[in-house]
């Protein structure tokens, strides 16, 4: 891997000196594969695709930041170009290294020994999706707050409540020249708890979901903390004291701010079959998926990424899960 670092000036009031880095990944790499997985929907105004590039909007300690991500060259010869605005740019630039998966080892997964123990569909899912690397954000609140939002509802419920409650009760980001329109910041943790409950109702947030981001929120020091522990185990515990946090908001959080390989959503509405129609043809349980994943421990995440990205799809029986609308309860 090598990185590169450089200060560059920046015009515009307020946005100070934008800070730049070149990563050369040593493997074959794909950006928007790799990052996509932490966008909310098309509509996520955190995480907007424009004019070629990734644009995103975060605070980190030092303050807000607005980072562009743009991968040049084919995927054999990938360099991604990075830069940041705002207070918080010198400290985006840090991360950007593990947002983009650098810290996210495949050597073992591609080893021909195990490769040769996965799942033809696994194995056809890495071959057409070379590139692919596990990203860690590090910031919890944010992953926590929105991971909250998708328990229990259909993904169209928990993107349009992401974007609704970010559009209204999110700052709006610096905008460099070239930057979108409608970019803006997830809410601070006191932003989430000045959130009235009527705009909970309006954003089709039911009473359980909207106490337990408030719950977080009050304990987002704390957990902010935890990106810096590196024991998935020990994440999952501190999670799961939070009143209304479980095993599938902890192992989804993790996916996302560890970039945790072995993280696997116990508990999803559709996990569980999927991987159970991937592996043996016919549908199964939590237990039945955990037994099936059981060889490849330590790597099971990956092995669910490759097949999801193999592209099959299992078959659907009876009516989908229909969204609930809470704003006339």
């Amino acid at each position: 891997m090598t990185v590169s670092v450089r200060k560059d000036a920046v015009a515009g009031p307020g946005a100070g000196p934008g800070h730049s880095l070149v990563w050369e990944p040593e493997a074959p790499y794909n950006l928007v594969r790799t990052v996509g997985t932490l966008q909310c929907g098309a509509h996520d105004p955190a995480f907007i695709h424009h004019l070629g590039g990734i644009w995103l909007a975060f605070r980190n300690d030092d303050g807000a930041a607005t980072l562009r991500l743009e991968q040049r060259g084919a995927l054999n010869s990938a360099r991604v170009h990075a830069t940041a605005w705002g207070p918080g740019a010198s400290a985006a630039i840090e991360s950007v290294p593990a947002l983009l998966g650098a810290d996210d080892d495949w050597g073992p997964f591609d080893s021909p020994g195990f490769q040769e123990s996965l799942p033809e569909l696994a194995r056809k899912g890495r071959y057409l999706n070379p590139g692919l690397r596990l990203p860690s954000t590090g910031r919890m609140l944010d992953a926590v707050a929105r991971v909250i939002l998708e328990q229990k509802v259909t993904g169209i419920e928990a993107k349009r409540a992401w974007r609704w409650l970010l559009v209204r009760h999110g700052d709006e980001a610096f905008r460099p020249p070239g930057a979108p329109a409608g970019l803006r910041l997830p809410p601070t943790a006191a932003q989430w708890r000045r959130v009235p409950s009527w705009d909970w109702h309006r954003a089709g947030v039911d009473a359980h979901r909207s106490e337990t981001i408030l719950k977080a929120a009050s304990l987002a020091s704390g957990l902010e903390r935890l990106a810096a522990v590196p024991s998935a185990r020990q994440v999952t515990a501190a999670l799961c004291s939070v009143p209304g946090i479980g095993q599938w908001t902890a192992a989804e959080v993790l996916q996302r701010t560890h970039g945790c390989p072995d993280s696997i959503s116990v508990g999803d509405y559709h996990l569980a079959a999927f991987v159970g129609a991937a592996l043996t043809g016919r549908r199964t349980d939590d237990a039945g998926m955990l037994e099936l994943l059981a060889p490849w421990n330590g790597n099971r995440q990956r092995v669910v990424r490759m097949l999801y990205s193999s592209g099959f799809r299992k078959p659907t029986y009876g009516p989908r899960l229909a969204p609930e609308d809470h704003r006339h309860r």
